[in-house]
């Protein structure tokens, strides 16, 4: 009778692990978190660079596009809009140097600028750039996912016209 509640206890344990696990990972599947963000700068927002979102795959779609902006006083903005993207565990938001072309292969080993988390997987959001960065210098952003090295959605850059 022990063995029995010992075999029961270790698979309850089990099941809860397998639970959270199951639902840390496919829960952003059905989960959607929309954030609608204005382009509020002082003065003029000169837009820098466009580009357009795609998915990379059946699971890891996405929609929309990608704008760096440089306001009155010289902050740089990226700013996404009519944006979507499937949602998944810990996405970031990446400047990569280079493009798309050919594919984006390891973001780490080409040289990347963390902007921070995706703020929602829906909606027009803004994303900060540190002072001083020479956009010219990166070519895609990418929705990444940092924990499994997992690319979402990526959009080449092309410099805007004055």
């Amino acid at each position: 009778m022990r063995n029995l509640i010992i075999v029961g206890a270790v698979c309850a344990a089990l099941g809860f692990v397998a639970g959270a696990a199951f639902w840390y990972l496919a829960s952003p599947l059905w989960t959607n978190v929309e954030v609608n963000e204005t382009l509020s700068r002082s003065g003029q927002a000169a837009e820098l660079a466009r580009g357009a979102f795609a998915g990379v795959d059946a699971v890891h779609r996405g929609s929309g596009s990608a704008s760096v902006y440089r306001g009155a006083g010289g902050e740089l903005t990226l700013r996404l809009t009519d944006f979507s993207v499937t949602n998944g565990p810990d996405l970031k938001v990446w400047l990569v140097k280079g493009g798309t072309e050919g594919g984006v292969g390891d973001p780490n080993e080409r040289g990347y600028l963390a902007l921070g988390p995706l703020k929602g997987n829906l909606g027009d959001q803004n994303y900060d750039i540190p002072a001083g960065t020479q956009i010219s210098d990166y070519g895609a952003v990418l929705i990444w996912c940092e924990q499994f090295s997992v690319l979402f959605a990526a959009a080449e850059l092309a410099q805007s016209s004055p």
